[in-house]
């Protein structure tokens, strides 16, 4: 593992040379997402805020656009639950959701290549992505829930 100051220098040499002003906030938000977990806003937002001491979070949104845009990050969002997002980019990976708690893990492609999944013949469609969604339940939740199978309780969605 690679200490704060070497990431601190990986993350500035990204922010330049996607074209991006390093800014405070930036290495911030960024730092936080590479921590993992597949934070939300309001999590950024938290984190960054240990770091800086005060950021808005209309700040992190911007700073999370910008870093989206430049593909430095990737947005998920799952539905019926908040945006979530990863410094995981540049592959075809897809990601598992825990009905009950709400925590996304990533699952690798099935074919390897993207878009991992096949369709008929679109008119002038080029598909080169697919992004899939699988849902369950955690082992945690599934433990928790008695083992029972997703279709047999109701578990409310990620807040």
């Amino acid at each position: 593992m690679i200490g704060p100051a070497v990431a601190e220098t990986l993350d500035l040499d990204d922010l330049k040379r996607a074209g991006l002003r390093v800014t405070a906030p930036r290495l911030a938000v960024l730092a936080a997402v590479r921590q993992g977990g597949h934070p939300t806003v309001e999590e950024l937002a938290v984190s960054a805020r240990g770091r800086l001491g005060t950021v808005s979070t209309q700040a992190v949104y911007d700073v999370l656009g910008a870093l989206a845009a430049a593909g430095l990050v990737r947005r998920i969002e799952p539905p019926g639950g908040p945006a979530r997002f990863e410094s995981r980019v540049g592959d075809n990976h897809h990601h598992l959701i825990c009905r009950s708690c709400g925590s996304v893990r990533d699952i690798d492609c099935a074919l390897g290549h993207g878009p991992c999944l096949q369709l008929p013949a679109v008119d002038g469609y080029q598909v080169d992505e697919a992004e899939v969604i699988f849902r369950g339940l955690c082992p945690a939740c599934g433990v928790a829930d008695g083992a029972a199978a997703p279709g047999d309780r109701d578990h409310p969605a990620p807040a």
